[in-house]
């Protein structure tokens, strides 16, 4: 088996988790009318999950800094299918908050152990296709199974949708205990170079640009079923084509942004045209309404495609810097979904219409290009990254 076959199979958890995480912003309205709760309560569980996706590498990492990177790889991916097993369960909303936590937790681990562990078995010169695949794998998970878990929730129940999940995530799990390779590790990152890329001047502004980018993409994603019936009158049972066509966009964006990097190597330009184009897409979406198929499509591209080159502009640091950052990276992701996702719900309890968040989350978007534009490139090459210095710089969209 090849190197970039071996990262088909992390290719498959990520379809999973990419499911799981962007399934229930279709799943919102349901969930809250069977726990008798409201959708901006109930969008709570997204910041739950996002939150525990975010903070649960590093700690992870610190205790068990001597386990092997694939030991990890599978027990993170256990427990994520151990949390949905949960949800589907969950009686109310403390449980349901709680199991999302669970299920957030393992996701994070596996997450930061996945993508490294890709830059790691595919070697350098096929990085960037190797990234790809692992983020067209959680696009892929948006595009095909998002919509079928809420056509399988109006038609049944959205516990019958998380059982989906959770079988999906069994299925995986045992295909990774069986096939996947040992995975190079390198030594343990000190904690003194970990709280070194915290004030690293210039890994923050990138890391800064990944969270006001996804605060806007992820966040806004989080509440499109009631920014769509609000601005565009389409009904709880008609929003599974709109996530069909910003899940296509994404699919399309992950499959492009790999071999542009690779063959360019232009990420700093790549990073200003995909920020630009999301500032646009999320900002017209309140003028099209029900037609908002084009910019969907759109923004899921320039969303997933997002975080191709800033990966690579990180791994261009230092070894011992790079791998770090590029956990930090993914922290700062799902924290900024987290933020995004928490503010938007507090926004429409406080009574905000919901067409009125596309433009906040533009506004948002914009300031990650304000932050981006003045930065400057590293020319060293790019670091081969490892799982376990990854995971242990981690505190990720």
């Amino acid at each position: 088996m090849n190197a970039v076959r071996k990262v088909w199979l992390l290719m498959v958890g990520s379809f999973t988790l990419g499911l799981d995480a962007y399934v229930m912003a279709g799943l919102l309205p349901v969930v809250a009318d069977d726990l008798g709760t409201t959708v901006s309560l109930a969008g709570q569980m997204v910041t739950v999950f996002t939150l525990a996706y975010a903070v649960s590498a590093p700690l992870v990492a610190g205790l068990l800094s001597g386990v092997r990177p694939r030991v990890l790889i599978v027990a993170a991916l256990a427990v994520f299918t151990l949390g949905n097993g949960l949800t589907a369960l969950a009686p109310g909303l403390a449980v349901l908050l709680v199991s999302r936590a669970v299920a957030g937790v393992g996701a994070g681990v596996y997450s930061a152990l996945s993508t490294a562990a890709a830059a790691s078995l595919a070697g350098q010169e096929r990085r960037g296709r190797a990234l790809a695949l692992v983020m067209g794998g959680m696009s892929s998970g948006t595009v095909l199974g998002v919509p079928l878990g809420v056509l399988l929730a109006d038609h049944t129940s959205w516990r019958a949708t998380m059982w989906l999940v959770t079988g999906l995530g069994a299925v995986a799990l045992l295909g990774l205990a069986v096939g996947l390779p040992e995975v190079p590790a390198a030594p343990s990152v000190p904690m003194r170079t970990r709280l070194a890329a915290l004030a690293d001047r210039k890994v923050l502004p990138i890391v800064g640009v990944s969270f006001l980018g996804a605060v806007a993409s992820l966040g806004l994603y989080t509440y499109l079923a009631p920014v769509l019936a609000s601005s565009g009158g389409v009904g709880e049972g008609r929003v599974a084509p709109y996530l069909w066509a910003w899940g296509i966009g994404g699919v399309l964006g992950s499959v492009v942004a790999g071999p542009l990097v690779d063959r360019t190597g232009r990420v700093f330009a790549l990073v200003t045209g995909i920020v630009s184009t999301l500032v646009v897409a999320i900002g017209v979406l309140p003028l099209l309404g029900a037609a908002a198929y084009p910019a969907l499509v759109v923004w899921g591209a320039a969303g997933w495609a997002f975080q191709v080159p800033q990966q690579h502009r990180l791994l261009a640091l230092r070894a011992e810097r790079g791998t770090v950052a590029l956990a930090l990276n993914n922290s700062a992701l799902y924290l900024g979904s987290a933020v995004g996702s928490g503010a938007a719900g507090l926004a429409l309890a406080a009574g905000l219409a919901p067409e009125y968040l596309p433009w906040a989350a533009a506004a948002v978007a914009a300031a990650g290009l304000a932050l981006h534009l003045p930065q400057r490139d590293s020319a060293q090459p790019p670091a081969v990254a490892s799982p376990d210095t990854a995971a242990a710089g981690t505190p990720r969209a």
